[in-house]
């Protein structure tokens, strides 16, 4: 993937602000996949997917940590996640599916936990790019 430096700039700074809230960013936005597609629980047989609960916030945190190492990456975001793409698609054979709820989720998060005064305004083409980076 291609970025300006602009949209560089714009993703670092909404990672600087998105990172201070991880936890709460990745438990928010699991709860949300699991309330809007339920289909998706049946990959946590052995989580407690009540709200709030312990396994929702460490597996948030991971989520969104996940989504740190791409940030870092930006000039290579499929080898940043490539460990994880086989973990999930040849061991735990997560339908690929998945991970484009789970953006829609994180993208329907995201305004809910940062004020509006801090969000710096996307580029149409920065926002579809990074609508596509946890679905890859």
């Amino acid at each position: 993937m291609s970025l300006t430096k602009a949209e560089r700039t714009i993703i670092l700074s909404m990672w600087g602000k998105i990172s201070t809230q991880a936890d709460a960013i990745g438990t928010e936005a699991l709860e949300r996949l699991f309330a809007s597609f339920p289909q998706t629980k049946t990959y946590f047989p052995h989580f407690e997917l009540r709200a709030g609960s312990a396994h929702l916030r460490a597996h948030g945190a991971k989520v969104v940590a996940a989504l740190g190492d791409a940030v870092r990456s930006l000039d290579d975001v499929a080898g940043a996640l490539s460990r994880l793409s086989e973990l999930h698609a040849y061991i735990l054979r997560v339908d690929p599916v998945n991970f484009k709820l789970l953006s829609h989720c994180l993208l329907v998060t995201l305004p809910r936990t940062s004020p509006p005064t801090s969000r710096p305004t996307p580029t149409p083409r920065g926002t579809s790019s990074c609508r596509s980076c946890p679905a890859s």
